[in-house]
């Protein structure tokens, strides 16, 4: 047989004393197996054992993802082990991804975070060269944005922000360097733990007034320049004055911070404040600009969120900023309205 398929030549020896119509039945034969070989009918596609490549997906993970997201990326696959451990790929299906599911429904953010993790190593695999798995990822995103398996339902969490007399007492509890970094998480909206333990003097431009958030500690990993108010700016350079290191906040060493949470926590008790935390900044921050007018775009690219959506989420109008609002309806009505008695008129 000589015959070419999809642009390749296939030259196959049928046999020999044999009639036109057996050679031309062989043909047939033959050029069927080409064809259910090149459609990957009858191949065996590849498969691995989930383990092993969560092992592997960890180790890809640690040369190119900060340490925060390796360490929140073992817990995940630390749990997804106690289910699929002896599982291969292929038998992670639906079912058996939903019986995790129910099993970890005590802890739904947490559940929907392994689901999440889950998804990434079935794509992963299936990105790698050559693949690690060959199949259908059972936690894929149809078109309709709908996935096999839901994930559980997820609340917005508490809406909470500083009002200015909170600000006043945590600020009064905080020692030195904690103290620097409220005023500078709420006037510049850094993410303190990723982007603020991390800024290094060489980003902050104290003649311009301004700092820049470089990529690589970016959570978009995009570049941006912050502003500096009076504020800012005059924290800043109380702790340029002293600086014994390329980092902004530092210890007496010059070596930076690896973490605050504790010393901020007990700040706020200090405080009589129980339910803050860092991100609280933030949140305070984004509030607080749109408060004083400025509109979504110019927030969304002074704090770095990638979408419009999640600035939605940040700013949170307060009772002080809503009844200023109603007030301001006044102004519409030009006198129009009094409060005397407006004769009734009668119609014929």
């Amino acid at each position: 047989m000589d015959a070419t398929i999809n642009g390749q030549r296939h030259a196959v020896r049928l046999g020999k004393d044999i009639s036109r119509s057996v050679a031309a039945e062989l043909a047939h034969v033959k050029r069927t197996a080409i064809l259910r070989q090149e459609s990957g009918i009858g191949v065996k596609r590849k498969d691995s054992e989930f383990s092993k490549v969560a092992d592997l997906f960890l180790r890809w993970t640690e040369s190119n993802k900060r340490p925060r997201t390796v360490r929140h990326y073992r817990l995940c696959v630390e749990q997804l082990k106690k289910t699929f451990g002896g599982s291969s790929l292929s038998t992670i299906k639906s079912f058996a991804i939903e019986r995790h599911k129910h099993a970890r429904k005590a802890a739904p953010v947490r559940a929907n975070r392994e689901l999440e993790t889950l998804r990434r190593i079935f794509y992963w695999s299936m990105a790698q060269e050559p693949p690690l798995f060959e199949g259908v990822n059972p936690l894929r995103k149809s078109k309709d944005k709908e996935r096999a398996v839901s994930f559980f339902e997820e609340s917005e969490g508490r809406i909470r922000y500083l009002e200015p007399e909170e600000e006043a007492r945590l600020l009064a509890a905080a020692p030195e360097p904690i103290r620097s970094m409220i005023v500078v998480g709420i006037n510049c909206g850094l993410r303190l733990s990723s982007e603020g333990l991390t800024l290094q003097w060489e980003s902050v431009d104290l003649a311009r007034r301004r700092l820049t958030i470089l990529s690589a500690y970016s959570k978009n990993k995009r570049p941006r320049t912050i502003p500096l108010n009076t504020l800012a700016h005059d924290t800043l350079a109380q702790l340029k004055a002293k600086a014994a290191g390329p980092y902004v906040f530092e210890k007496k060493n010059g070596a930076p911070y690896k973490s605050f949470r504790t010393s901020f926590e007990k700040a706020c008790a200090a405080a009589g404040l129980n339910d803050i935390t860092p991100h609280v900044l933030r949140h305070t921050f984004c509030s607080r600009l749109i408060e004083t007018g400025a509109d979504v775009r110019t927030t969304q690219d002074l704090g770095g969120w990638k979408t419009l959506k999640m600035v939605q989420r940040y700013a949170h109008p307060n009772e002080r900023g809503k009844i200023d609002a109603i007030k301001r309806l006044e102004s519409f009505h030009n006198g129009i309205h009094n409060t005397q008695e407006v004769p009734l008129v009668k119609t014929v």
